[in-house]
């Protein structure tokens, strides 16, 4: 339970009030230690990881990024980033692989759940592309045998997960693996949502240090407010 001692019983309405004051203190305060700990531990393997993901756009490569339940959604999130920055950023081809759910289902009934993601990177990926994966476990197989296709097309192969990192800690050919160690898939969440932020900015910036003449190209529309 996330919240116990809403069924201890006994307790009035204002040590109730005050019990759930302090899980949300301690929710708040043990998600910043983990950001802080996460990017201090992974600092210079995000200039890495943003260099590389930057000199791949450079040379026309586009980013897919995939992952199951909360994770498709921060998949999702990711795309849109990178993809409709808004403001005077930059805009970057990205694609999030759970968007087509007729390709989803179609790979899932005929085939295997385990394939959904590698047969999208088999179809559209090539050498110079980049493969984010982003998992709370590491343990998923779609996103393991993803990993393992992008690898073999030649694709920067990136991975977020939680934990210890689970099977994609053990899968050849990643590039680079961001593990928030959590067991709480809320917290891991959290965290993961600003290494991707991190990532994102720092590959603004090293795209803006490469080329000068396009550090602010023209201002952007807010996300949501095109069309």
């Amino acid at each position: 339970m996330l919240y116990p001692f809403l069924y201890a019983g006994g307790s009035g309405l204002d040590t109730l009030l005050e019990d759930v004051r302090r899980s949300t203190a301690d929710k708040a305060n043990e998600i910043v230690r983990l950001r802080e700990a996460v990017l201090a531990a992974y600092r210079d393997d995000l200039a890495a990881c943003a260099a590389r993901m930057a000199g791949a756009f450079r040379a026309g490569g586009r980013l897919f990024a995939f992952g199951n339940g909360g994770s498709a959604t921060d998949a999702q999130d990711v795309a849109a980033l990178f993809l409709n920055p808004g403001g005077t950023a930059r805009p970057l081809p990205a694609l999030a692989l759970t968007n087509d759910t007729a390709a989803i289902t179609a790979l899932s009934n005929d085939i295997g759940f385990e394939v959904v993601f590698a047969r999208q990177l088999a179809a559209f990926g090539r050498p110079g592309d980049i493969a984010l994966a982003l998992s709370t476990s590491g343990d998923s197989d779609n996103l393991v045998a993803a990993l393992r296709e992008a690898s073999r097309r030649g694709m920067t192969v990136v991975g977020l997960a939680g934990g210890t990192g689970g099977r994609m800690a053990e899968t050849p050919g990643l590039h680079h693996l961001f593990v928030v160690p959590s067991s709480s898939v809320h917290r891991i969440q959290e965290a993961q949502t600003t290494v991707y932020h991190a990532l994102w900015e720092l590959t603004q910036a090293e795209l803006a240090r490469a080329d000068p003449a396009q550090a602010e190209p023209a201002q952007a529309e807010p996300a949501g407010e095109a069309g």
